[in-house]
């Protein structure tokens, strides 16, 4: 068979469409052009005026004809969604080493000594330098090298902080910076570029668009690629995860863009499900489903003995200085809560938070976020250095700790380096996937002189009409379901189907 015959499509079953220069008889999509379709595409509709051609067969080649359709109009209108999610969270990823770039001086001590002053000094020092506010937190040294952070609530400063960094060793203090729940300015500026693109609340729909459309349009890919018929290559494990290299056209392209899906999928699977956790509206269903399985962390109980237990946060970002004291406490209860808190078992770094009343307990929270994790809190009286109440990492549930390792592996802290490497890898193919899907749309479009077009056509409408009862009674119901846990990507499908129809409608209006 010579090098032009095959790059014909013949029942390829192509998502994105055929080869450059199609044939006018095959059907953007590569499928063949069944005897019931229209030259305007769409299948004719069962009464339609001036039709009398019968309603096509129900068939399960049409589940395929629609994902192939559903896959075409995800990778056009959402993709450039996911490749701002991509190219945003490929910057965050590396924000510890850009942090240590422009803030090292505040973050690094010129020289580690033999031991660290007590946490007294240190806060004194920081106050001496910044006296407005109230200390909120203190956050010990991560590493020998690191400073300590004195974290300030200051009322004009709002949800943000002032943290002061001193050198342990010395006392001496590095600087300031005004920080976000522990994080620079610039991390929590990159980070809201990747939630909200810097928008606000109104913003973070886009985060949810990409999140909610990734794991569909991934699964989708995987069955168009891995489902192949005939006319394709052999399928093996070496078909499904390796480019062709001897095609040529689209259909090389194409093997490039399911090949690299095909190694990306479990990771942007990952990503979709943990960006979900803590999006806008699908994070809320996710937070209904942790309190209906008893799936929340435990609360600490920080109420001394014999007095009212406050209210405990069990935010994720608990403990990094969000709240505001009415006065300081006295900086030598820090040391004591810490003593405290290391002979309990505490080690690494940890968050020392002051007593919220007179009835309340100091708070000690390891704050270690690389494999293995460590998260161990407990509660301290100061004046006896007694511990009043401990939870363990151990003993959280299932759901909650998936949930917060999750995170944490979709910020790149849970394994270090690697698991930044590993991120950024997977940004870098996501980004040369939707590239590559965008080349095979421009190299479907018609090429001969009396119609030639910017881009490829659609794949055709009409294959629910051909899908077989058992998944239209199944498949309604889930749908919905589906549209309601994600409700983002509800409403955008239904949006979907409402311009489809109403295209539809019109094409047919002007056949007729």
């Amino acid at each position: 068979m010579s090098r032009r015959t095959e790059e014909i499509p013949q029942n390829d079953h192509d998502p994105t469409g055929t080869a450059q220069g199609e044939p006018d008889g095959d059907r953007p999509d590569g499928l063949a052009k069944p005897a019931f379709a229209t030259a305007e595409g769409p299948l004719a509709a069962a009464g339609d005026p001036g039709s009398d051609r019968q309603r096509p067969a129900r068939s399960w080649e049409a589940v395929r004809h629609l994902l192939v359709r559903l896959h075409f109009y995800a990778g056009v209108l959402v993709a450039p969604f996911l490749l701002v999610a991509a190219l945003t969270g490929l910057a965050y990823t590396f924000t510890p080493q850009l942090d240590q770039l422009l803030y090292g001086d505040q973050l690094r001590v010129e020289r580690v000594g033999d031991a660290p002053r007590p946490l007294a000094e240190q806060i004194a020092a920081a106050r001496a330098a910044y006296p407005e506010g109230t200390v909120a937190s203190v956050v010990t040294p991560p590493d020998p090298e690191d400073t300590t952070r004195v974290v300030l609530a200051v009322p004009e400063l709002g949800e943000k902080q002032r943290t002061v960094f001193v050198d342990p060793y010395t006392a001496e203090v590095r600087g300031e910076l005004t920080t976000w729940f522990g994080s620079t300015p610039l991390t929590t500026w990159l980070d809201d570029l990747h939630r909200n693109l810097n928008l606000g609340e109104t913003g973070r729909l886009y985060s949810e668009v990409a999140a909610s459309w990734l794991g569909v349009t991934v699964l989708g890919g995987l069955v168009l690629w891995l489902g192949r018929s005939r006319g394709q290559r052999a399928k093996s494990a070496r078909g499904a995860l390796l480019p062709d290299r001897k095609a040529r056209g689209v259909r090389r392209t194409r093997s490039w863009h399911a090949a690299t899906g095909v190694w990306l999928a479990l990771a942007l699977l990952f990503l979709s499900a943990t960006g979900l956790t803590w999006s806008n509206y699908a994070g809320e269903r996710f937070g209904r489903l942790l309190d209906a399985a008893n799936g929340n962390a435990p609360a600490l109980d920080t109420a001394l003995p014999g007095a009212e237990a406050p209210v405990e946060d069990h935010s994720d970002h608990a403990g990094h200085g969000g709240g505001e004291a009415t006065a300081d406490a006295d900086p030598a209860d820090f040391d004591a809560a810490l003593t405290a808190a290391r002979d309990a078992g505490l080690g690494g770094t940890v968050v020392v938070t002051p007593a919220a009343d007179a009835a309340s307990a100091w708070t000690v929270a390891q704050n270690d976020n690389v494999w293995p994790v460590h998260y161990d809190r407990v509660a301290v009286d100061a004046s006896s250095g007694e511990i009043t109440s401990r939870t363990y990492w151990a003993d959280h549930p299932a759901l909650s700790k998936l949930s917060k390792l999750g995170v944490q592996g979709h910020m790149g802290v849970l394994f270090g380096v690697v698991n930044q490497i590993v991120l950024g890898l997977v940004a870098l193919g996501l980004t040369a996937v939707i590239v590559w899907g965008y080349r095979m749309w421009w190299q479907r479009r018609p090429t001969r002189a009396d119609r030639r077009a910017l881009v490829g056509r659609a794949p055709e409408r009409g294959a629910w009409r051909r899908l077989p009862l058992p998944v239209l009674v199944l498949g309604i119901p889930a749908v919905i379901a589906l549209g309601w846990a994600l409700p983002v990507l509800g409403v955008t499908l239904a949006g979907f189907l409402v311009v489809d129809v109403v295209v539809g409608a019109m094409r047919r209006h002007r056949t007729a």
